[in-house]
């Protein structure tokens, strides 16, 4: 089921305003995103051979959806640097530090929206400004909709997953270390993962 518009191209060839689904325009509105069934991660090549994938326990955002416009819809998106958390104490810690983050002198990285569009079927794509320590860089991220339902406690729920791919090197996080072999430690790519639940506010 698709969020956004769904056109009919039979009405297309009479009209040159798409038809919109009443039930998807239905969810048009505002969205908090529920933290504690929402995830925001990432995967990052170590040492050449593996993958190491993390994720940050402190996020909050809020969204709005046009069910009728996805260009109208938008989302930001506040992550808490220092819960990072990739399952290894030492490695959290190097990785707030100067080396990385910075989570002291930066404590958050930061999605705006600046434009939203409907791809076909349940696929969308949210493009914004993602700033990182004190860069900020154009982001696109693709979204699936996973669906909307009334929660047992009365709650609008809809939920998404996407993935975003960015080099960590245009952020300035450029820490690395060259491996006796050939290589390096950390890869420069880093997959971003987005798994998000939100509650209908207004």
């Amino acid at each position: 089921m698709a969020l956004f518009n769904r056109s009919n191209p039979t009405a297309e060839a009479t009209a040159t305003t798409p038809e919109v689904d009443p039930a998807l325009a239905a969810l048009s509105g505002d969205y908090t995103i529920d933290a504690a069934h929402s995830s925001i991660g990432f995967v990052v090549r170590h040492a050449m051979v593996t993958n190491v994938r993390g994720s940050f326990a402190e996020h909050e955002g809020r969204l709005h959806l046009d069910g009728a416009d996805p260009a109208n819809s938008t989302a930001v998106i506040d992550v808490k640097i220092e819960s990072i958390d990739t399952g290894m104490a030492d490695r959290d810690g190097h990785l707030r530090s100067g080396d990385f983050f910075d989570a002291e002198q930066f404590p958050h990285m930061r999605f705006r929206s600046t434009h939203a569009e409907y791809l076909g079927g349940d696929k969308y794509r949210m493009t914004g400004d993602l700033s990182i320590k004190d860069v900020t860089k154009p982001l696109a991220i693709d979204l699936e909709f996973n669906g909307a339902a009334t929660d047992v406690y009365g709650n609008q729920r809809v939920g998404f997953e996407g993935t975003a791919a960015i080099l960590r090197s245009d952020w300035g996080l450029t820490w690395n270390a060259a491996l006796e072999t050939g290589g390096v430690m950390v890869s420069d790519k880093v997959k971003l993962t987005f798994d998000i639940s939100a509650i209908r506010s207004a």
